[in-house]
């Protein structure tokens, strides 16, 4: 795979044109500075940031795939830091869309569509296209709702193909893994630094709104959610991130990584209390349960009765301890009052799921129902459940889509787990695997995909089930292909 690159196309024409472009730009820009002031002067500066932007995200379209994951985990924070009324959201959606103008752009030089060719290319195609369809439901309350809801929702599925296309080495691979626990790690250290020393003045702005306090003080404490929007975001990303680490460490690495590996899965699923969110606490057991049955043998039975005893134990063991009295409430639902409100409300919703197989339309509940359509019937109800909001959204078929997006992408990924022979490989797909089931599971108390950075790493996590199995092959293929031949070929066809 070293051998292999994605080829630019390009010459010496192109960077040409584009200093020329600048240089006339950032004279322009003196000029307006000069003439009209710095209120008028720096929206020509921040086109011209933003072509170079563009420039080097088409030309490195690597850079921009670790771009984009840093922005991700980074952009609650910076909104509620700098709390500026533009909409900083849409960056996101500008680089996704900068970065699908770049895939096709690639396809000049280098045709090939074979990201489209497995299960769950097939499926999230098939998502796309019925969230798009959705401007022509006639159950729909507001075309504005959907206008807004699949500006963002269409360029993050999107992401699927985009990683897909980018992540062609283990090389990279690395890269991006250790680009996450990296974040993770950042974010786990913000949180014990809110834990222990308080909050910054800007993160207190909600914490005198009497609607907030009801949510996020519990206990005499209030929720930490570190650097993402709230607890149950900051909660999932820190449980994915421990999952991560457990996956990883089956991979054939030395003893002192498998160590760090696990010191810092202890880590995220220490931190992940300070969230104080009931239906995170269920996802790291739910992960290592499907992790003893995919490496079912004797090492993984003997370890298993002593976790499964500890775990007895920890849920069961009478404490005045509030953190976990509550850990222990969320294998207790029937006693959660919360629960049992989430239950009254999907069983009033549940005539009219029944009644509409497509839904009452995209974006018809939560924020963007309550602004377009304060009076439809989806506004007064609070999706507090992914998979409901897809019920209700969509319909029951939405939520039949939602729910073969979960299972294909368990399917391919436990299926590339026994059939790849690179332990390495193995390992990331096992890691994958671990997440999905978690973050499936998940998206039923909350809505565990629709926050950055979940939004957009959930679609990387299945574009790595997707590209593990692919660079396996690969790597049995170089076995048969002469070394001169290897760089005039696309490695990643099967």
């Amino acid at each position: 795979m070293e051998n292999i690159e994605i080829q630019s196309g390009s010459s010496g024409k192109p960077n040409y044109i584009i200093l020329i472009v600048l240089l006339v730009m950032s004279i322009a820009t003196a000029a307006i500075f000069t003439f009209y002031g710095s209120s008028i002067g720096v929206f020509p500066l921040l086109a011209t940031f933003s072509l170079i932007f563009i420039y080097i995200v088409v030309k490195e379209p690597k850079f921009a795939v670790v771009s984009i994951m840093l922005l991700a985990y980074f952009i609650m924070f910076l909104i509620a830091a700098i709390n500026t009324t533009f909409p900083l959201g849409t960056l996101m959606d500008g680089m996704l869309l900068v970065m699908i103008f770049g895939f096709f752009l690639q396809q000049k030089y280098n045709r090939n569509y074979w990201i489209l060719k497995n299960p769950i290319s097939y499926i999230i195609a098939i998502w796309v296209v019925y969230n798009a369809l959705q401007l022509f439901n006639p159950a729909a309350a507001s075309r504005l709702a959907w206008l807004y809801t699949i500006r963002s929702v269409a360029a993050v599925m999107l992401s699927y193909y985009i990683f897909t296309y980018y992540l062609d080495s283990k090389k990279f691979l690395r890269t991006i893994l250790f680009v996450w626990l990296g974040l993770s790690f950042l974010a786990a250290l913000y949180a014990i630094k809110q834990e222990y020393f308080g909050f910054f003045a800007f993160e207190e702005r909600n914490h005198y709104d009497p609607s907030t306090i009801g949510l996020l003080f519990i206990d005499g404490s209030w929720r930490k959610n570190s650097i993402f929007s709230d607890p149950v975001s900051f909660s999932f990303n820190m449980a994915a991130s421990a999952l991560l680490c457990i996956g990883l460490m089956t991979g054939p690495y030395k003893i002192k990584y498998k160590l760090l590996l696990l010191a810092l899965a202890s880590l995220f699923a220490v931190v992940m209390t300070y969230s104080a969110t009931r239906a995170a606490y269920v996802l790291i057991p739910s992960g290592l349960l499907i992790l003893f049955v995919l490496k079912f043998n004797r090492l993984a039975l003997v370890l298993s009765i002593p976790i499964l005893f500890a775990f007895l134990v920890l849920i069961r063991v009478p404490t005045s301890n509030t953190t976990l009295v509550r850990f222990q409430s969320a294998f207790k639902p029937s006693e959660d009052a919360s629960f049992n409100v989430r239950k009254m409300n999907q069983k009033k919703v549940q005539p009219f799921i029944q009644s509409h197989p497509f839904g009452g339309g995209l974006g018809g509940s939560g924020i963007w129902g309550v602004r377009f359509a304060p009076y439809s019937f989806l506004a007064q109800f609070p999706p507090d459940s992914g998979y409901v909001r897809v019920a209700m959204e969509l319909g029951w078929v939405g939520l039949f889509l939602i729910c073969s997006l979960m299972f294909t992408s368990l399917y391919v990924g436990i299926k590339n787990y026994f059939t790849i022979r690179d332990p390495e490989l193995k390992a990331y797909c096992l890691a994958m695997v671990l997440i999905v089931f978690a973050l499936a599971i998940a998206n039923y108390p909350q809505e565990a995909i629709v926050q950055y950075p979940l939004s957009i790493y959930f679609f990387l996590v299945l574009a790595i089930i997707t590209v593990t199995k692919i660079l396996d092959n690969q790597i049995d293929h170089d076995a048969v292909v002469e070394p001169e031949k290897a760089k005039k070929i696309d490695a990643r066809v099967v």
